[in-house]
């Protein structure tokens, strides 16, 4: 009797979960036959449960291979997630320029609360690694951006490059003229100090190479290493009962989560301590305003900020969201301004009546220390800089999310699979949508036939067809633009021109290899690799020797 109702009741358990994962499986299995986007044309399907991510995954330059199908199909298509989900693909700049763009990346709160579109679960999985971040309230963020902030922080930038500069110096002595080196390791971990420094007073010394890397460092190099999308990754995130399982990148994620949290719980609590100090000296009737703010780095403006009582009680960062931040300032100001900083060098390389002009231009400033604005009044350095980001930006697209049915308009009507003229595009609730930051960057149809060019002089004159770009700075999309746009552009802008104007001044640059050896491969951001070293890693050797002016 007992082992009859046991074996009913194990019986009734599994027809339970049958019947559950059927219940949670079935939207999913439906979607790719009901979406609003399946009429769209656009490359075949050559997996069920793939769909085409195996092939942009597997690409060399996956922004090539979606260009490559805007050559096929058009404009406007849909390419096929997992379980052939129907996905409006990267391609979608032309007829869904701009007003489309502009819909997705800058479009209104629902209800107060949120855009209604939101990063994607790829996005979501890689924050999931790196930090664990959730949306905060970009009010108390924006005064540690501001130009003032910047313009302090300037300092740490030109010291710290003139640092990388005095290193490779070094391995000249050491190698002889010209020496080859790794640059983009080097300016990872130039760029790397910076964040330690101008983000919270924090010292890495990853440029002194004769220091043991202590455990922030190693932290977050393991969270960087482990934030690669991949099958299972996806998987493992999207289902959650596959997070039971034994899973050894994981374990080390979360050990280096571990780690971060305890140091930045210790950064937090020695900050607010300090502040605290500096208001007892007050007197017991002033206030904290948030224009009232002292010290360079972020993470103390932000504590500040937080306090300011101009800051409605309702909308102050508990001190979770403070501590989401210090990951986030590391990954974000580490990895993309070195990556940028990496291709400006590599297309001097490619250009060398560009470096030699450049070279001019920055000699004009008498001092090898120059202020934000010693740096911002050059030209030709900031074309440069525009012209880098446009074709080698390093961040070459992000995801949204339809957290509600939308419907985006379009320039140019299209003709669908059934061959009908279609002048909009309608979005179910749960559809995700590419905003194709380097297919835009470099399309013909807005900046010429000669787009995928390095030309700096094109900044001179832009086309009228990029005036009305909807990003928040230089007529690109590379930060983004609306609510959910770069917050810390003008701190990659500034560091990454002091990076460019020492580096410049003090050598002279050759790539080290064929030019026809460097491949671009998404990893978090574009980076670059050498074709017959894919197993070595990110790498740009570079042929460098010291500049003698006449």
């Amino acid at each position: 009797m007992a082992v009859n109702a046991l074996y009913t009741f194990l019986l009734s358990l599994t027809a339970a979960g049958i019947a559950l994962a059927l219940w949670k499986l079935y939207p999913i299995l439906r979607r790719p036959y009901t979406t609003c986007l399946r009429n769209l044309p656009g490359p075949p399907s050559p997996s069920w449960l793939f769909g085409n991510l195996k092939q942009i995954w597997n690409a060399e330059n996956p922004t090539v291979m979606q260009e490559e199908w805007i050559k096929e199909y058009g404009h406007t298509i849909m390419y096929r997630g997992f379980f052939n989900m129907g996905h409006l693909g990267p391609s979608t700049a032309g007829e869904f320029w701009p007003k489309s763009l502009a819909r997705v990346s800058s479009s209104p709160k629902v209800n107060n609360i949120d855009n209604k579109w939101v990063p994607s679960i790829c996005v979501k999985w890689i924050v999931h690694y790196l930090t664990n971040i959730v949306t905060i309230k970009r009010r108390i963020l924006n005064p540690a951006f501001g130009p003032a902030q910047i313009r302090e922080l300037t300092q740490i930038f030109v010291e710290k490059a003139i640092q990388l500069r005095d290193v490779w110096r070094s391995e000249i002595n050491k190698q002889g003229k010209p020496a080859r080196i790794e640059v983009r390791d080097w300016l990872s971990k130039m760029t790397l100090d910076v964040i330690g420094l101008a983000g919270f007073n924090y010292t890495f010394d990853a440029l002194d190479t004769t220091k043991t890397p202590n455990d922030l460092t190693v932290a977050f190099q393991e969270m960087l290493g482990s934030a690669t999308v991949s099958t299972y990754g996806i998987l493992w995130f999207s289902f959650p009962l596959l997070q039971i399982l034994p899973n050894k990148r994981a374990r080390r994620v979360e050990h280096a989560q571990k780690v971060m949290r305890r140091i930045g719980k210790q950064l937090i609590a020695e900050k607010k301590a300090a502040v605290m100090k500096e208001l007892a000296r007050k007197k017991a009737d002033s206030v904290v305003e948030r224009q009232d703010l002292q010290g360079r780095d972020l993470l103390t403006l932000l504590i500040k900020a937080n306090m300011a009582s101009d800051i409605p009680e309702n909308q102050r960062l508990p001190d979770e969201d403070v501590l989401a931040q210090v990951p986030t300032f590391l990954a974000a100001g580490h990895e993309t301004s070195s990556t940028a900083t990496t291709w400006c060098l590599f297309a001097l390389t490619q250009a060398p009546e560009v470096q030699r002009k450049l070279r001019e231009e920055l000699f004009t400033i008498a001092t090898d220390t120059p202020s934000m604005d010693e740096l911002m009044s050059l030209p030709y350095l900031d074309a440069v800089v525009r012209e880098t980001l446009r074709v080698h930006s390093p961040v070459p697209s992000v995801m949204r999310f339809a957290t509600k049915d939308d419907v985006i308009p379009l320039n140019t009507p299209f003709v669908d699979r059934n061959g009908e003229v279609q002048d909009c595009i309608r979005i179910s609730k749960g559809s995700s949508i590419t905003i194709p930051i380097l297919a835009v960057n470099r399309m013909k149809e807005l900046w010429g036939d000669d787009s995928f060019e390095f030309k700096p002089e094109r900044w001179e004159s832009i086309p009228e067809a990029v005036s009305a770009m909807p990003g928040v700075w230089g007529h690109m999309l590379s930060f983004l633009g609306g609510p959910r746009s770069c917050i810390g552009y003008r701190f990659s802008l500034v560091e990454m021109k002091a990076l460019v104007f020492t580096l410049v001044r003090a050598f002279e640059y050759e790539l080290a290899v064929p030019p026809e050896e460097i491949v671009s491969t998404v990893v978090i951001v574009q980076r670059p690799f050498l074709r017959s070293e894919m197993h070595k890693g990110s790498q740009l050797p570079l042929l460098v020797k010291p500049h003698r002016r006449a």
